[in-house]
């Protein structure tokens, strides 16, 4: 069985602001294989690496007076959200923002570099991947509320790895938490490995409105995951559902070696040390940002025989004994 990769979520995002040019860099320096951009397009079309498509929880948007009254509400996938969305802005007005760390209470050294780094497109980060001989998983945000406001990620993504000469290049995978666009990105001809995100609980919202659009658990039942062998290369999913407690103590599900017998790779996400993101038994002390018993855990994820694993710090993965 071939080793795991590991792949840098958003860059090396533990040490750095996520999707930065600095973190995407650190990650291949401490040993990344692979690096994941989530992509967003502005009002010109133009794909951006941002964690979603409001810009306040991680640029500076909210301390630029001359864009204040971008400020809007509106729902995206079902969640009503208040802030500034990148669809309102284009990528000239973008371009002057600064990126700051999405989580400064439990990474307040990564937050210390709050303004350092400008947001990346993602032709700039293709070429940093170049220079860094960087794998790119780049994950399609919101494709249904993209494509109702004219903004079809699976064109953009078409174009700008065709522009930047990634279309064949072999190092390239597409995923997304709505099938429909995967395979949109295959009709246009982009050779990649298609990869369908899924929560663990909901529906997918290029599903929402169909009655018999079957949930996220429901594609992960054997029918389910039979189906999806025959349409996409491999699932990802949350790093909790490499977990079972039906016997009342915690132990490896059965998920990853269900979905080989379908056919397909399984990737999970996103493994950090920090106590909040660790299985409860995993956790050592009170404080949501201190480091539990991460190497318990991680070692346990590591002997699943996984494709890939999301971390936000690629040298934690790097020290385990076996992976």
């Amino acid at each position: 069985m071939p080793p795991t990769r590991v792949i840098g979520h958003r860059g090396a995002s533990g040490w750095a602001p996520e999707h930065t040019r600095t973190a995407v860099r650190l990650a291949a320096e401490l040993g990344a294989d692979a690096v994941e951009p989530d992509l967003v397009a502005t009002r010109d079309g133009v794909l951006v690496v941002r964690h979603d498509n409001e810009l306040g929880g991680t640029t500076d948007i909210a301390d630029r007076p001359d864009l204040a009254d971008r400020r809007r509400t509106q729902t995206i996938d079902g969640v009503e959200l208040d802030g500034w969305f990148v669809e309102d802005l284009t990528w000239a007005e973008v371009a002057t923002l600064r990126a700051r760390e999405r989580l400064p209470a439990l990474r307040p050294l990564s937050a210390r570099r709050d303004g350092r780094d400008a947001v990346l497109r993602f032709t700039d980060l293709l070429a940093i991947a170049d220079e860094t001989g960087l794998d790119v998983v780049a994950e399609l945000k919101h494709a249904t509320h993209h494509a109702s406001i004219g903004l079809p990620l699976d064109a953009l993504l078409a174009d700008a790895v065709a522009g930047a000469h990634w279309s064949s290049s072999g190092r390239l995978t597409i995923e997304s938490f709505e099938e429909s666009v995967l395979h949109a990105v295959r009709e246009r001809g982009v050779e990649a490995r298609i990869v369908y995100l899924m929560e663990q609980d909901g529906t997918a919202a290029d599903l929402v409105g169909d009655d018999r659009a079957p949930s996220y658990a429901q594609q992960r039942t054997d029918t389910g995951l039979a189906a999806l062998g025959r349409r996409v290369d491999a699932i990802s999913v949350d790093k909790a559902l490499l977990f079972d407690r039906s016997t009342g103590r915690l132990a490896p599900s059965d998920l990853v070696e269900r979905a080989r017998a379908a056919g397909l790779g399984t990737l999970a996400w996103t493994l950090r040390p920090e106590n909040r993101f660790l299985e409860p038994e995993h956790r050592l002390g009170a404080h949501d940002a201190a480091w539990g018993d991460w190497t318990t855990e991680w070692a346990t994820v590591a002997a699943l025989g996984l494709e890939a694993v999301f971390v936000d710090h690629p040298d934690l993965w790097r020290r385990l004994p076996t992976r």
